[in-house]
């Protein structure tokens, strides 16, 4: 890369550090891509993580010695994420989102970009002091929610299938019970998706009883992977607690009240906002 001005560097080297969470980057990489002395490099990125930290945008670390470098954290300020999420509840108490069964269509917000990459920052903000080294989710509306939050902490997604694709071989199969239809079903994951020991964060789009999360936390076991954490983008308040299959969770919404006739739903913050 040519020589930049340093108004030119600051840009270019903000969009590096953004395109490359959680990853370490040493000065002297910067240095050679910049043309310039480590010196000058240090006191730009005193510069970003000033505003990083400032405008809610993430945390940089910096990491000394020979093999240290600096790395960007994202995070999402609690304050920003509370705003934004309010504005995701009303949307998701729209009458015509009210599905049978006490469910709410939520598949064209997960088609939204925008939308996708706050929640997938508000998870990882919630995550960030886990060691987590996959992600996890059960096909089909979970996958957007799980590459958002994946591509925040960049790490790699495995999908859990309904039924055993010939494409991806041999593959680990259990029967569970859905918490809500009380009917048995089937899940499975390839052999080669997980390593043993892996430390598995599971994102899910909508939890009622938690029966599909609960059948995914078994499939860990035949792994012998460890689940690191659970993030839900909503969950239902209209369960008893003794039915409730999970404690240790997080979501990012709640709906808390659906009545049928009138189709009118109270959707709240979920319990991230309470912690």
């Amino acid at each position: 890369m040519k020589k930049l001005k340093r108004s030119s560097r600051l840009v270019e080297m903000t969009q590096y550090l953004l395109s490359r969470p959680h990853t370490l980057i040493s000065l002297t990489a910067f240095a050679d891509r910049y043309q310039s002395a480590k010196s000058s490099i240090s006191e730009d990125l005193a510069i970003i993580k000033e505003v990083f930290e400032e405008e809610g945008i993430g945390e940089l670390h910096t990491l000394a010695g020979a093999a240290g470098g600096v790395r960007y954290t994202p995070k999402m300020q609690e304050e920003t994420a509370l705003t934004i999420m309010t504005s995701i509840c009303r949307e998701l108490e729209q009458p015509e989102r009210v599905l049978p069964g006490g469910y709410l269509y939520i598949t064209d917000m997960l088609g939204q970009p925008e939308l996708l990459a706050d929640v997938g920052r508000m998870f990882a903000t919630a995550f960030a002091d886990r060691k987590i080294d996959v992600i996890m989710t059960v096909e089909t509306k979970g996958i957007p929610l799980a590459y958002a939050t994946a591509a925040c902490l960049n790490i790699p997604v495995i999908i859990v299938r309904r039924d055993n694709k010939v494409t991806e071989g041999s593959a680990v199969s259990i029967n569970y019970v859905s918490g809500s239809t009380k009917r048995i079903q089937t899940m499975s994951l390839a052999r080669r998706a997980l390593k043993e020991q892996s430390r598995v964060l599971i994102i899910d789009d909508f939890m009622k009883a938690g029966g599909t999360i609960q059948g995914m936390m078994d499939l860990l076991f035949e792994f012998k992977a460890i689940v690191a954490g659970v993030g839900v983008f909503v969950e239902s308040g209209e369960v008893d607690l003794e039915e409730r299959l999970l404690e240790d969770y997080i979501s990012l919404a709640k709906l808390t009240a659906v009545d049928m006739k009138t189709k009118q739903t109270t959707v709240v913050p979920g319990n991230y906002f309470k912690d």
